[in-house]
């Protein structure tokens, strides 16, 4: 979640650093609203305008391209303006309307399976896009509903998604949350980042997605399975190993 510039850039600035000693290709992305927030009383973010204003405030200073969700149609447009990629939160991965305005900026579109759905379905995701005339699409596994209050990852949802010819893309920290574990927040268990990303590391992905900042317990939202701005270089060089492993 975007929460300040300063904040913004701090993050971007150690991320670019990292993406100069590690070989990663870097893409920053940070929400103007939390539209799904458990509780009416937590915060949602910048808003659209001021969010898209410090994201192109990112993408201007540090060169690196920048991605955001989106929730209604209405918004595709002007995020598509700043973002090379547009993100479809996984609650609204069916939304037709919200997947055609995406897809007709132009940009490319990433797609998160909704905690619901079963990885062959995604299949008519990227139909909806393609037909929209996407530029490209990206599908991304963050976890499926287990029971209440808890997410697990099928792996095989990995294979699945890539065999209809997409990239895919593994969610290490959305996977890791609790739903409503906190009550009127929602939980998580960043421990286990590291063992699921490594894991689908060994499967073979095309991006992995990952919450950081400097003071995770101090986040608004998903401060549980963030990452530690500090322990970010570790654990990416251990999920790159495995990779090279698992390629070698």
């Amino acid at each position: 979640m975007l929460e300040s510039r300063e904040l913004s850039f701090q993050i971007a600035e150690h991320l670019c650093q990292l993406a100069q000693r590690l070989p990663i290709q870097l893409v920053f992305k940070a929400s103007f609203d939390k539209a799904n927030r458990t509780s009416i009383h937590s915060y949602r973010g910048l808003g659209l305008e001021e969010g898209l204003k410090l994201l192109e405030a990112v993408r201007t200073e540090f060169q690196i391209p920048v991605t955001t969700d989106l929730h209604e149609p209405y918004q595709a447009a002007p995020v598509g303006q700043v973002c090379e990629i547009l993100q479809i939160p996984a609650f609204l991965a069916r939304q037709t309307d919200l997947l055609v305005a995406a897809a007709q900026t132009g940009k490319s579109v990433n797609v998160k399976k909704g905690q619901f759905m079963a990885p062959w379905d995604m299949k008519h995701v990227v139909e909806k896009l393609k037909e929209a005339g996407a530029k490209e699409t990206l599908l991304t596994e963050r976890g499926t509903f287990f029971g209440y209050g808890r997410l697990v990852n099928d792996m095989r949802s990995l294979i699945e998604m890539r065999s209809l010819g997409v990239p895919v893309v593994f969610d290490a920290t959305h996977s890791v949350q609790e739903p409503g574990g906190l009550g009127s927040q929602t939980g998580g268990n960043r421990a286990m980042v590291l063992p699921l990303a490594k894991a689908a590391a060994a499967i073979g992905i095309d991006g992995l997605f990952l919450e950081t900042h400097p003071e995770p317990d101090k986040s608004p939202s998903d401060g549980p399975n963030m990452v530690p701005l500090s322990e970010l270089e570790n654990l990416l060089q251990r999920i790159l190993a495995v990779r090279a492993a698992a390629q070698g």
